[in-house]
């Protein structure tokens, strides 16, 4: 008897919108079916429940199916990660939820003083909360001290024993250094969102632990120049999860909390293809062969599932990434968005900016270019080459024997040699690269492999770091070439 491939009663073709959200619809650009949700448009893929996929009556593509509920659930779980610590409102039902104070002073009350410390009342909901950190911070010296050893490759133990503190109060610092970077971040970005109409973004993804094999992807936004970060998750939630879902059913609510997977054998290429045009349909092939396309960790072949602590499927978490910047971002009148080739990112953001793509005020590239190819290079004689099975259409071009190719998402034509100048998620794979070369005795000690909850308050400290601290060689800071601050800030600054 063939299993069907969901159990929902109304047997509707695609998974019920949320909130006027509605993630699942074709996504080829070109086709005129795009971002259709009219369920007569489709057909379900049924013969493989593991494998729910729409397909496209008129292109024949088949985009996996995703729950919306899940995705505005995952939503909200990042408003209340990057909200930590904040003076916000933490009533996950209120319009304000994650909406710092010091940003939008216009939605809540002062509502006096809980000793030193002030006290807000949400003009929504009427939640109360107090601002942790509206005091002086009398243990900033001993806090500077724990950053610089830190940063300087001292281990915890190390620390430990030179400042006198026992492992729990290292992570209870280290816990309180990351909700006052938080703080200082969020009137930073709000600034950049707030007053930038036109913005260049860059996205990658990788592992947070790239020796581990734990499932944790660590996806980071930034704006493309400077590598001024502007957003970055996980999807790992540090609880544990009742009843966690072994398949991903997209007519289930909370399907998005995934439990640890059977092994599985999967075949490892013999060898790493050569060339710009090899690597770029290697990629390709290599989605094709996926389980759920959307999934990076569908076929990963071993799995050392966290022991504390719970995995969420990367499209859910990958998708919320990019509503929270959409979100973030309606004040931007045209916006480009750059990213290695990978199927994930590409449908996150087109499903999410689909009114945008279809407005023309977004750009979204794909881009791949080989090592030593220099930054705002001038394009050469520019190469067209439809690849893949979706027939996606690539620019390369070649200086000497450095390549590098881009492919416009949008559909966009006529500006090719323009992108191959400009487009680049360089920037952000070098923050994400230089957070494992700096950290890397954290992020590679065996034990940790399967309890990461101990590196994310260190990314929010490394990102607050890394945009207003941290110079580069011209002495400036992402901050300062954002036009966000003038001059670099000191440690001391960053935690008062």
């Amino acid at each position: 008897m063939m299993k069907t491939l969901h159990s929902n009663i109304d047997n509707t073709l695609l998974p019920p919108a949320y909130e006027s959200l509605q993630l699942n619809h074709c996504k080829t650009v070109s086709c005129k079916n795009f971002g259709s949700k009219d369920e007569h448009h489709y057909v379900m893929q049924r013969t493989n429940p593991n494998r729910p996929t729409l397909i496209c009556r008129e292109c024949g593509a088949f985009p996996p199916v995703i729950n919306n509920h899940d995705v505005v659930a995952e939503v909200t779980r990042l408003k209340v990660a990057q909200s930590s610590g904040l003076p916000a409102c933490c009533n996950p039902d209120c319009d304000n939820l994650g909406l710092p104070v010091l940003t939008h002073r216009h939605l809540y009350h002062a509502f006096g003083y809980s000793g030193d410390r002030q006290r807000y009342r949400c003009k929504c909901c009427q939640t109360t909360f107090v601002d942790r950190w509206s005091g002086f911070n009398g243990k900033h010296l001993v806090q500077q001290k724990l950053l610089a050893m830190l940063f300087t490759g001292y281990s915890v133990r190390d620390i430990c024993r030179r400042l006198s503190m026992n492992p729990k109060s290292f992570y209870d610092q280290l816990s309180h250094i990351a909700s006052r970077c938080r703080r200082q971040l969020s009137m930073f970005d709000a600034r950049l969102f707030k007053h930038a109409q036109t913005l260049s973004l860059a996205t990658d993804m990788k592992p947070l632990q790239p020796t581990s094999d734990n499932g944790v992807l660590w996806i980071a936004t930034g704006e493309a120049t400077s590598g001024y970060i502007v957003g970055q998750h996980v999807n790992y939630h540090q609880s544990d999860v009742l009843n966690p879902s072994k398949s991903h059913d997209p007519y289930k609510n909370d399907t998005r909390f995934m439990a640890a997977p059977a092994p599985k054998l999967v075949e490892v290429p013999s060898s790493h293809p050569q060339g710009i045009l090899a690597r770029v349909d290697a990629m390709y092939r290599e989605v094709l062969d996926r389980t759920n396309m959307e999934d990076p960790l569908s076929n990963i072949a071993r799995f050392n599932y966290p022991s504390k602590g719970c995995l969420i499927r990367p499209q859910y978490t990958v998708y919320a990434h990019y509503l929270h910047l959409s979100q973030m971002l309606e004040y931007n009148e045209s916006l480009a968005i750059f990213m290695p080739q990978e199927t994930l990112l590409r449908s996150a953001c087109v499903s999410v900016f689909i009114d945008r793509i279809k407005n023309k005020t977004i750009n979204p590239l794909y881009v791949v270019e080989d090592k030593g190819w220099q930054r705002g290079q001038v394009a050469g004689r520019v190469d067209i080459v439809l690849m893949g099975w979706w027939r996606d259409r690539w620019a390369f071009t070649r200086h000497g024997e450095i390549n590098k190719g881009i492919s416009h998402l949008g559909g966009n034509k006529g500006d090719e040699a323009k992108w191959l100048e400009l487009a680049s998620h360089r920037s952000i794979s070098e923050y994400q690269t230089r957070f494992h070369d700096q950290f890397s005795q954290l992020v590679n000690e065996p034990r940790r492999k399967l309890r990461p909850a101990g590196l994310l308050p260190l990314l929010d400290i490394y990102r607050a770091w890394h945009n207003l601290c941290r110079q580069d060689r011209s002495g400036l800071t992402p901050a300062q070439q954002v036009g966000l601050t003038p001059a670099p800030l000191t440690l001391e600054q960053l935690l008062n």
